[in-house]
């Protein structure tokens, strides 16, 4: 008797796509990927520069492993199709006062470091936060992260079994409360608090169990060569070679909808792709914005995908850098956030912007002879119009505060190599210019994101905008979620 092989459609070359498609493929089903774009990646995009391309999206690799599984499940290794170079600096701060911090992997060096930054009673309270959010992020991994639903009382019991993580659970809590708990010196509540930014929310709305992902940058940030993008395009190849099909510059239209379950994609060009599960790697307001056909408007919950959470204004460009040593990451800080974050809450364009910078070439320490690949990132509003003026104002805001920083560059870029919120939601239908999806404030939000399991059967989701959340190991989960609840409903139906 012929077995009868299983058709999964993937849309979306993103890294929860691909992760999904590569492990649905692996266990034997027939799996075709569409991707609207000519490239993987979504938005581990890039843009053309006298350099070559550059980065215009993700540029921060942590958790590896999560990579490191998904070529060893298809018995391959990552290192025979990357290089990655791990980084010695975490980061490298700078203030307009002129004090500047280099963290590491390191905690000791860090303590002599905030010790020499801020003093040694900041230096003890910098080693206290440490011990909290590794204990967070202990508690959080695997009944959160790596759980394809959250675990609440598998959170709780962790969580009752450390004492001392309890502060940062405390109803009210935000990520700022928190740091002020810790630290007097403000720099370093600034520090700490930007990583609330990382999942598109700001320190004085996010709770404060955002924490712990200082301790999963701790644990190393790698440094892709050639830029973030190989990353796409190496599982692209890893996903062809498991059999997947992956067609380019097809954009669906409509998600197809019989009998109460969902049964495949119309693409743009009228072709008709059938299918017992379709994966939807994109932002899962697009579904409920109709943009996919009134099928699958019920299939996720209104309070799963909004409040929406930050957008950005990003540059990407080649040029020459002089005036300060920069490494591959490099952050920027507002004299005051009061002046950035509330101008966002109000839809506006931050007047005192914290500005992060990868300096792409220098992953490996280098300082490049000539014009070299950077992407800044100015934090923005979703959902904000474009304007006449924003071009001229984000580029005074970048570069003039840069200046003042003592950084200049030659040449500074032009209005091609901005990316605007309404850039965004231009490239990312539905996300209204939101990178992160749902927002992270309040204390439940990183419970509510949506599951890979939707309410249409047969639709599943995977992306930043599901559980568990954003990043791109984040990412890459949700497509293991979801490419082992298919075929664990597989194997029901089957039974």
């Amino acid at each position: 008797m012929r077995q009868i092989v299983p058709k999964v459609v993937v849309v979306g070359a993103g890294m929860g796509g691909l992760a999904s498609a590569i492990r649905l493929a692996r266990a034997g089903c027939e799996v075709t990927l569409v991707e609207a774009r000519d490239a993987p990646g979504g938005r581990m995009r890039t843009i053309p520069s006298a350099a070559g391309p550059v980065d215009a999206g993700p540029t921060v690799l942590t958790l590896r492993s999560v990579f490191d599984d998904l070529f060893e499940t298809c018995g391959q290794k990552l290192d025979q199709h990357l290089n990655l170079t791990p980084q010695p600096l975490l980061a490298r701060h700078w203030w307009l006062d002129g004090s500047t911090l280099d963290l590491t992997t390191d905690l000791e060096e860090n303590v002599e470091a905030v010790s020499a930054f801020a003093g040694a009673a900041e230096a003890q309270a910098f080693r206290r936060f440490h011990d909290l959010s590794a204990r967070l992020y202990d508690a959080f991994d695997l009944p959160m992260m790596r759980a394809a639903r959250p675990d609440t009382k598998a959170i709780a019991l962790a969580a009752a079994r450390q004492p001392r993580t309890w502060p940062a659970l405390l109803p009210g809590m935000t990520l700022d409360r928190l740091l002020r708990l810790f630290f007097r010196d403000r720099r370093l509540r600034q520090l700490f608090g930007r990583y609330a930014t990382y999942v598109g929310g700001t320190p004085y709305g996010s709770p404060g169990v955002l924490a712990l992902i200082w301790a999963a940058e701790a644990q190393g940030v790698w440094a892709v060569e050639g830029g973030m993008h190989r990353l796409a395009h190496a599982l692209a190849r890893l996903a062809a070679d498991q059999g997947v099909r992956i067609r380019y510059n097809s954009p669906v239209t409509r998600l197809l909808r019989q009998g109460g379950r969902a049964t495949g994609v119309q693409l743009a060009d009228g072709q008709s792709l059938q299918a017992e599960h379709v994966v939807f790697n994109g932002d899962p307001a697009a579904l409920l914005a109709g943009l996919l056909g009134d099928g699958p408007r019920e299939a996720v919950p209104e309070d799963r995908v909004h409040p929406r959470s930050l957008s950005a204004w990003v540059w990407s460009y080649a040029a020459r850098a002089s005036g300060q040593p920069l490494v591959h990451h490099n952050v920027f800080f507002a004299d005051d956030p009061r002046r950035e974050f509330g101008p966002i809450a109000a839809g506006q364009m931050p007047e005192d912007a914290t500005l992060y910078i990868c300096a792409e070439d220098r992953s490996g320490g280098q300082v490049p002879d000539g014009a070299e690949r950077f992407e800044i990132i100015m934090n923005g509003p979703p959902g904000r119009p474009a304007r006449p003026e924003d071009f001229t104002q984000c580029r005074s805001r970048t570069f003039d505060r840069l200046r003042q920083f003592g950084l200049t560059f030659d040449p500074v870029p032009g209005e091609a190599s901005l990316t605007t919120p309404t850039g965004f939601a231009t490239l990312f239908p539905g996300s209204q210019g939101s990178i992160y999806g749902l927002s992270p404030h309040g204390a439940l939000a990183s419970l509510k994101r949506p599951l890979a399991r939707t309410a249409l059967p047969g639709l599943w989701l995977a992306g930043g905008g599901a559980h568990p959340g954003a990043g791109v190991p984040m990412a890459a989960l949700s497509g293991r979620h979801a490419a082992e609840a298919i075929l664990t409903d597989l194997a029901s139906r089957s039974k």
